[in-house]
């Protein structure tokens, strides 16, 4: 079984490079201007270019409003929305019937309780994003590389494609894909020097860990 690699937020052109060259299929890009990751329409247009056919291009955005979902893929070419904020199962519903491509929805797990909200996403969205949920107060929904106990959905399986994040690295990722059977794993400070700067050696390392 080959583990699939989502590298997310990514900003520069050679990130770009390095991830389609290691072998991620999924390329991650942010539209949330309180992360360090964030990127205007014109530089996220620049970069998705970048990516190779049959690699996705990934828009992660935070309760957007259907103007700034508009502005993004009038001039990016995105093959997936990521739905990283509170959107409910009727906003998931919306977005993918107005905008016509396939929906990842991130939800956040510290508990147990947390994985009841799965099953109402699971019937609107086309993917799953089993992430950590951020600590109180957090100004980020994601990519605080934070992890959860993997231990609360080992042995569990949902009928849509999911992915696992949460405080991935190249030294934990066999771990995590061991004990939570995730055939999917998304990563962004794990495969960083400092927030929001990406390292091309991380990468790789990133993705050779995931699929060894």
């Amino acid at each position: 079984m080959t583990i699939r690699v989502k590298i997310c937020g990514l900003t520069r052109p050679e990130h770009v490079a390095a991830a389609a060259e290691a072998g991620a299929r999924y390329l991650g890009f942010v539209f949330f201007p309180k992360s360090p990751r964030h990127l205007t329409v014109a530089a996220a247009r620049d970069l998705a270019v970048l990516g190779p056919p049959g690699v996705a291009k990934v828009a992660l955005v935070v309760n957007a409003d259907d103007a700034t979902l508009e502005a993004i893929l009038r001039d990016v070419p995105i093959d997936m929305l990521q739905l990283h904020g509170a959107e409910t199962p009727a906003r998931v519903t919306e977005i993918r019937a107005r905008f016509g491509l396939p929906v990842m929805k991130a939800v956040g797990v510290v508990e147990a309780a947390d994985l009841d909200a799965l099953p109402a996403y699971e019937a609107v969205a086309d993917q799953i994003l089993v992430d950590a949920k951020p600590p109180k107060g957090a100004a980020l929904p994601g990519g605080n590389g934070l992890a959860f106990d993997w231990r609360l959905i080992a042995g569990r399986s949902w009928d849509r494609p999911w992915m696992l994040a949460g405080g991935l690295t190249a030294q934990n990722v066999a771990e995590a894909v061991r004990l939570t059977g995730a055939q999917q794993v998304d990563v962004s400070s794990g495969v960083e020097t400092a927030p929001g700067v990406k390292d091309v050696a991380l990468i790789r390392d990133f993705v050779a860990a995931a699929r060894a």
